[in-house]
């Protein structure tokens, strides 16, 4: 694992790996600079994404480039209404001796890009959810860990929902981060049709190998935080529960279920990411607040009333904020 003289230089180290890794994946992919900060969050902070978007948005070219900018292994997992679970963790088969032997699963790599994970069937979708809690998969039995580091980096249509299977709140609640994705400026539209009709094409160079991700992982952990600022994250998560004594009025009227400890959790953690980026040494409400859309919006359930009125998930949390 990479070793640094101290801990302010390993902070120095890590704000401006961010940054090239920022820089080389922009190289490919035209805008999106916020979903491509949070989902590098995401990643040094150890947690899953979940990319929600409309067709031709470039989720599935994101996750690729961010693949090949990190010396980690990659599979692409596309989900489909017949896929087994076998197909993902792995079966038993006989060799030629008539012995049985465990041929692994696409899941056994680092990086996971589940394409259109809501296409298949809850049982399939079960088949993740040891692999992104417990890093491991058991098979017949037999318990295999996953190689670290690891991330499931999933991605869903919101527009076609005929034929599709939504993710169950124990599901959705393994993702860190639920990341909307919305249409490129014009501006930006014009560059991305520039770039991909012509005949340059850019490959992406790697910068990160496994060792060094590893070290960051471990620096984000390390990162103090402020009781202040641990007491207010778990205030706005319990503010997001109705008919609790901590509730908020409008999360009373509004909501049916709140977001349970996993997302204080995840604002902490991502909050200390997210001030390393922005150069500081440890996190304040203000990056706790930068991160709150992202962990609560699949975390938190609408009621009826909420429904009726149009009033969106993000528009609630704002207000609670």
């Amino acid at each position: 694992m990479t070793e640094f003289k101290n801990d302010v230089e390993a902070a120095e180290s890590f704000n401006q790996a961010f940054k090239n890794l920022e820089k080389e994946i922009h190289r490919v992919v035209i805008g999106q600079d916020e979903v491509v900060k949070l989902l590098l969050i995401s990643i040094f902070t150890q947690g899953h994404s979940l990319l929600v978007g409309v067709p031709g948005l470039a989720k599935t070219l994101l996750i690729q480039t961010i693949a090949k900018t990190l010396d980690l292994k990659f599979n692409r997992i596309q989900f489909t209404p017949d896929l087994m679970p076998s197909d993902i963790l792995g079966s038993e088969t006989l060799d030629i001796n008539r012995n049985l032997k465990f041929i692994r699963g696409p899941v056994f790599a680092n990086i996971i890009l589940a394409d259109e994970i809501n296409r298949t069937p809850p049982k399939t979708q079960a088949a993740l959810l040891e692999a992104m809690q417990e890093y491991s998969v058991t098979i017949a039995g037999v318990h295999y860990p996953l190689e670290r580091p690891f991330f499931v980096l999933a991605t869903q249509n919101p527009i076609e929902q005929e034929g599709t299977y939504p993710l169950p709140e124990a599901q959705l609640d393994r993702f860190m981060f639920n990341i909307q994705l919305s249409y490129p400026s014009l501006n930006a539209e014009i560059d991305i049709v520039k770039a991909t009709t012509s005949e340059k094409f850019y490959s992406p160079q790697t910068l990160l190998h496994s060792t060094e991700i590893l070290a960051y992982q471990n620096l984000v952990r390390k990162v103090p935080v402020a009781d202040p600022v641990v007491e207010y994250a778990v205030q706005l998560v319990h503010r997001t529960r109705p008919l609790e004594a901590s509730s908020n009025q409008l999360a009373n009227d509004y909501l049916e279920w709140g977001a349970g400890p996993r997302a204080s959790q995840n604002l902490i953690l991502a909050a200390k990411c997210h001030a390393l980026v922005a150069g500081k040494y440890s996190p304040d409400i203000e990056d706790v607040k930068a991160v709150a859309l992202p962990v609560l919006r699949h975390r938190v359930v609408r009621n009826f009333k909420a429904e009726a009125e149009n009033i969106s998930t993000d528009s609630l949390i704002l207000k609670l904020l």
